[in-house]
């Protein structure tokens, strides 16, 4: 018996691998988005992907592996964006500013992905739930380095911890979708330069 390709009209066969996860991955995020994480069966999302279950359990082993990887892809994004900046030779200030600004825009990109993750997280199993949280501390203290390098070479105030000053500002970044709407007067980008500067602002040494 010949299994139906699951390949879309137009879809060449070499892009077929990377499309199905990328559909699945698509319609995934609108039903958890519309109905929730615990109400949204693989069958609603393999049919709304256009594709069987096993092309699913190909590349996901299940309902858990979908949301985990909506979140993941994003946070393997700012990842390298983060690494790209921090390493780069430009000055600590506009390195921060870059950083600062780059995840405010990439979490408004994909605000739908981040509010859903959020919101479902704790229905995760317990290794997906610390998984997430590891990758999410390695980027945290990542973006902490550029915090303290300030604070070791005096160009930054001290007596506030790297930490608290970093937390306090991801909590900021994580509170976007209870507010923002594509319709308002700022794009992204102006919205994060405006995060970018109250940060410096706040990290600025007392006179």
């Amino acid at each position: 018996m010949t299994r139906a390709s699951t390949r879309k009209p137009g879809e060449a066969a070499g892009d077929e691998q990377a499309a199905v996860p990328r559909r699945l991955l698509e319609q995934a995020t609108k039903l958890f988005a519309k109905k929730g994480f615990d109400r949204t069966s693989v069958q609603e999302i393999v049919e709304a992907a256009g594709v069987t279950k096993g092309a699913m359990y190909h590349y996901f082993g299940s309902k858990d592996d979908l949301l985990y990887e909506i979140y993941a892809r994003v946070l393997r994004e700012q990842t390298r964006q983060l690494e790209s900046v921090a390493s780069s030779g430009a000055p600590l200030r506009e390195r921060l500013a870059a950083a600062a600004s780059d995840v405010v825009v990439s979490s408004i990109d994909n605000l739908d992905d981040n509010t859903i993750f959020l919101q479902s997280m704790h229905q995760l199993s317990p290794d997906k739930q610390k998984a997430v949280r590891a990758e999410r501390r390695k980027y945290h203290e990542r973006f902490r380095g550029l915090v303290e390098e300030g604070q070791a070479s005096g160009e930054f105030r001290m007596d506030k911890p790297a930490d608290v000053v970093v937390d306090f500002y991801f909590g900021s970044v994580h509170h976007l979708g209870s507010w923002y709407h594509r319709s308002g007067s700022l794009s992204a980008r102006q919205i994060g330069d405006h995060y970018a500067d109250l940060l410096l602002d706040a990290l600025r040494p007392p006179a």
